[in-house]
């Protein structure tokens, strides 16, 4: 794909502001609940850095996707959860405090593990072909630009003014979904032309990789024996990936727009399927209600 403005600066910027927003909503107590959720972090980050990849593998090879869509999968399992993870569950009586501690403790790790995995998904799928090599130190670099600095910024402003944090908390989150709606409409604007074949080529291998991850992830929690708002987070923290992450690391790092495809179709469908959680556990607000249900 050629340089232009979406490359070059929109989609950094727009990762940027979204990192920021959830900085805003983070300070030094989030990390520090790796010790008093001990069991839960654990099965939640080996869901999330662990059987993610492996099941974006599997389904990029069951499925015989085509090399650059295939090395996309990976490119969006290699991805932490995001804000929609965290907003969604809230939103559907999850343990909230429990999605932002993985979400910041699993963005910190991705740093190392989304190199890896990408390389790893090169070789794998393009090796007949391999002209893409993806180095890890300057992608490491890049990440960190685009994901820890706006975090560490954000977390910064609420240290030095936590009013103002407050009072931002809701627009920036309005914000962020307006910057990812406009994201995922961008990304798709340039390839409008082959959107439906974009949808037969990968849409239910995407599709697959979201539902197959939320239902293990909700039952893996359960059968660790967490409460049901714990294993409703990691399910939701499982399943939905930072897609826009996704889409960057694919267009700007790698300049493949076709790689960013699964990441773009990955954020249109997981809001429904992230919408469905809110139905199904977020109209009832008593613990007691929650306590019996599950999918």
């Amino acid at each position: 794909m050629e340089q232009n403005i979406l490359t070059t600066f929109l989609l950094p910027a727009s990762l940027f502001i979204i990192m920021l927003g959830m900085g805003l909503a983070l300070q030094i107590d989030d990390f520090k609940r790796v010790i008093k959720y001990p069991k839960a972090i654990f099965i939640g980050i080996t869901n999330q850095m662990v059987l993610l990849p492996i099941i974006g593998f599997t389904i990029a090879t069951a499925f015989n996707l085509e090399p650059e869509l295939a090395v996309g999968l990976m490119i969006l399992a290699a991805c932490p959860g995001g804000v929609t993870s965290n907003l969604y569950s809230h939103l559907s009586n999850g343990d909230t405090a429990l999605s932002v501690t993985l979400t910041a403790i699993s963005s910190a790790i991705s740093i190392i593990t989304i190199p890896l995995i990408i390389n790893f998904g090169l070789a794998q799928f393009m090796h007949e072909s391999q002209v893409i090599h993806l180095p890890v130190v300057k992608t490491i670099v890049q990440i960190m630009g685009i994901t820890v600095i706006p975090i560490g910024l954000g977390m910064l402003i609420r240290f030095k003014n936590p009013d103002f944090a407050s009072s931002m908390g809701k627009p920036v989150k309005i914000a962020s979904a307006i910057i990812l709606f406009i994201l995922v409409l961008g990304v798709i604007g340039v390839e409008r032309e082959r959107l439906g074949s974009h949808f037969e080529r990968v849409g239910i291998a995407v599709l697959l990789l979201n539902v197959i991850t939320m239902v293990l992830g909700f039952y893996v929690a359960k059968i660790g024996k967490l409460n049901l708002a714990q294993s409703i987070t990691i399910s939701l923290e499982s399943g939905l990936q930072n897609g826009s992450l996704g889409i960057v690391i694919a267009i700007s790092i790698l300049y493949n727009t076709e790689m960013s495809i699964p990441a773009a179709v990955y954020s249109l469908i997981m809001f429904i399927t992230g919408g469905f959680m809110i139905w199904r556990f977020g109209r009832d607000r008593a613990t007691s209600n929650l306590d019996n249900k599950s999918f």
